[in-house]
């Protein structure tokens, strides 16, 4: 009964890691990568010390899961802009932590400011026209503004 489902040893293994690294290439993502690594692992630690199918299944399954994990940590990094101009093509988020006077009274929750020649959305506390308000966050193409003391 142990050998109910026999796997040909590493060899298999390697194989899943082939069929995964081709599923890669014919697929968008860097995901089944990270799955024939696992595969690939799995298959030398069999490789080395002989494991029952079981045993090597519990492997693939870890291996996949802490490759997967630690390659998100790594990809998020790669995405995160490495600039010395993060605001570039973000306007609006360079203007967080400055001070401007109220174009159009803040009613509701909303209003406006002129930064430059360009009228900005803000979303605050109701204040008048012409009061100061520090910009403290963006939310889509809207300023969000706090009173100024």
């Amino acid at each position: 009964m142990s050998e109910f489902i026999a796997l040909p040893g590493p060899w298999f293994w390697f194989i899943v890691a082939g069929l995964l690294l081709i599923g890669e290439l014919l697929s968008p993502g860097i995901f089944l990568m990270w799955l024939a690594g696992a595969a690939v692992l799995t298959g030398v630690v069999d490789f080395l010390l002989p494991l029952a199918w079981q045993t090597e299944v519990v492997m693939f399954a870890a291996l996949s899961a802490l490759l997967v994990l630690a390659s998100w940590n790594w990809v998020k990094l790669q995405r995160t802009p490495q600039t010395d101009q993060p605001h570039l093509n973000l306007r609006h988020g360079a203007y967080v932590g400055r001070v401007f006077a109220l174009e159009k009274a803040i009613v509701n929750g909303s209003g406006k400011i002129r930064i430059e020649d360009t009228l900005w959305d803000v979303d605050g506390p109701d204040l008048p026209v012409g009061a100061r308000v520090k910009v403290t966050g963006v939310n889509g193409l809207r300023l969000i503004a706090s009173k100024v003391e």
